[in-house]
């Protein structure tokens, strides 16, 4: 297992270094006066986390366009400041997304001549780093969040259509549940009982919530839209909670070293999306080690002259080259005995 990132070690402000993914489909209410009986709509939940604090932000989102992911983002850069590099996956709305604002930016330092202006757009810009492709555990810190939130998410609210605004309310409200969880203690004082939240970064002290009367109880056919929406957010708060103290133990981690893979070897890819009896055999034509001189992505070129980077838990090295060097020693039989042949003298 690598080092941490410096971008996780760092002291910084929050969501200054932000990993980001999308999650969802979640389902969306078309409002009665502009359609009836109307089916609902798609809609998506863009996750940002902080790399040093690990605090979440939630935004709702219409689809995965790039044009959405833009306002997504300027949503996020409104409420939580502008970060200065974004992490994220391969995905086409975040390379569509990327292109876009390095367009922008390149065409506004042209047609700026002063010198202040073109410094206030480089320094306004976003950097993108992508992990490589198919590669989640490189994104394992948003990966987690996204878990976190979409798993209790959907078995709190499932396929049921809310409209936007209600669906809004609740994420926030799931947002600050994430954002409570404990990190570490405040101090060593044994009578000081607070905790280190990622609310403490974001508002300054632990998040508060409005009191509110238990709602689980009561059936849905006599709660209002509004005490409807409070006990979805409890029920997720009670599936959640329980679900990360008992996560809240050590991990097993890879303590031991391996051998770097080799430039040349033949390697056959983990697809799940092949059909049978075919597999996705390549070659690595180039190593990338980390800061540690480890290998944990290649670059691999197929038969069709298809190029890509690869982690290197998604590829099985073919043992084949070392088993044709081992060579039998003179006077041993290699092949099957002839049936034609005598029988062996009995040692007797």
């Amino acid at each position: 297992m690598g080092q941490l990132p410096k971008v996780r070690i760092t002291p910084a402000r929050a969501f200054l270094n932000t990993g980001i993914d999308f999650c969802g489909p979640v389902w969306l209410k078309i409002p009665l006066r502009r359609m009836k009986s109307a089916p609902p709509i798609r809609a998506y939940v863009a996750v940002f986390v902080c790399m040093a604090t690990k605090a979440a932000h939630l935004e709702l989102v219409g689809d995965l366009s790039a044009e959405t992911f833009i306002a997504a983002l300027k949503r996020f850069v409104t409420r939580r400041g502008k970060p200065i590099a974004l992490f994220c996956d391969n995905a086409t709305n975040f390379k569509g997304a990327d292109k876009e604002l390095r367009n922008l930016c390149k065409q506004l330092n042209d047609q700026q001549l002063q010198m202040k202006v073109a410094s206030f757009c480089a320094d306004s810009s976003i950097q993108f780093s992508f992990i490589p492709a198919r590669a989640p555990t490189f994104g394992g810190l948003w990966e987690a969040a996204v878990k976190a939130f979409k798993h209790h998410f959907r078995r709190v609210i499932g396929l049921d259509s809310l409209s936007a605004e209600v669906m809004q309310t609740i994420l926030c409200q799931i947002e600050s549940c994430l954002n409570s969880r404990p990190l570490t203690a405040l101090s060593e004082d044994p009578s000081d009982m607070e905790i280190l939240t990622p609310g403490h970064f974001l508002v300054g002290s632990a998040l508060q919530s409005i009191p509110e009367p238990d709602l689980a109880q009561i059936p849905e056919n006599r709660l209002s839209l509004w005490q409807e929406m409070q006990r979805r957010t409890q029920s997720f708060w009670k599936l959640w909670s329980t679900d990360y103290i008992t996560q809240l133990q050590q991990r097993t981690k890879h303590y031991y070293r391996q051998p770097n893979v080799l430039v040349g070897k033949l390697v056959i890819l983990k697809d799940d999306n092949l059909p049978p009896l075919r597999w996705s055999v390549g070659r690595i034509t180039a190593v990338h080690p980390g800061a540690d001189g480890l290998v944990r992505v290649v670059t691999i070129k197929l038969a069709s002259g298809a190029v890509f980077d690869r982690p290197i838990v998604k590829i099985c090295l073919l043992p084949i080259d070392d088993e044709m060097k081992s060579t039998p020693t003179s006077g041993e039989v290699t092949g099957p005995p002839d049936e034609d042949a005598a029988p062996a003298a009995n040692p007797k």
